[in-house]
């Protein structure tokens, strides 16, 4: 691998993985709105990328990441899941206040202290929000999940994954049980009211869509 990139390329590059780079390519506006900043500013840095080999990009369209950028994405993935993870279980954060922790720290963490982290947690395979840590190798688990507000009446379902990026939110959803490895069963839903009824154990109780907005999961029998 070669040697690290800029803090401000490695969150332009970890962005672009986020909105589906890896795979298809992502358009200015996303990247600009999830980035907030100005459209001018995404277009010069998506030039500069493309000029080191980070990303394929043609004006107008986007940028989808190229294998050495997927790489180096995958690199801050890992690390910043591996402090989440640290955080949370060692130091005893809530994991609604992980997040913008590991924000901050993810581009000080050194190979060597990566190595550490790792070794410590156990070579974990996924942060407190239920996410993959990719491997040191950059490998990154592909699952095929669903958001919770797209099941239906008499499913039965397992979260997996839950948005990490709004701490009330994370706080209301562990209170509610809604965490990763939950099962959640769907037990009605009213289209018109927008409102599902479900169960979690022995505990039922109503949740609209916008609620289970950011849960994502599978279905069991």
């Amino acid at each position: 691998m070669d040697d690290e990139v800029s803090a401000a390329v490695q969150d332009y590059l970890k962005t672009i993985h986020a909105l589906g780079g890896a795979e298809q390519v992502v358009s200015p506006n996303d990247i600009s709105s999830r980035l907030k900043v100005r459209a001018g500013s995404v277009t010069g840095m998506l030039k500069r990328l493309g000029r080191e080999g980070l990303i394929h990009y043609e004006p107008r369209q986007g940028a989808r990441l190229t294998e050495r950028g997927i790489q180096h994405a995958r690199r801050v993935i890992r690390r910043h899941r591996l402090v989440e993870l640290f955080l949370n279980r060692v130091l005893g954060l809530d994991w609604s206040e992980v997040d913008a922790e590991a924000e901050a720290l993810e581009h000080a963490i050194s190979p060597r202290l990566e190595a550490a982290l790792a070794s410590y947690l156990g070579e974990p395979d996924e942060d407190p929000h239920g996410h993959p840590i990719p491997t040191a190798q950059g490998t990154l688990e592909k699952r095929d999940l669903k958001p919770l507000h797209q099941f239906a009446a008499g499913q039965c379902v397992v979260i997996r994954e839950v948005q990490d990026d709004n701490p009330a939110r994370l706080r209301h959803w562990h209170d509610l049980g809604l965490t990763p490895g939950a099962t959640v069963h769907f037990l009605t839903h009213s289209p018109l009211d927008d409102l599902f009824t479900i169960r979690i154990g022995e505990r039922s109780f109503p949740m609209g869509s916008e609620g289970l907005a950011g849960l994502r999961g599978e279905a069991v029998s």
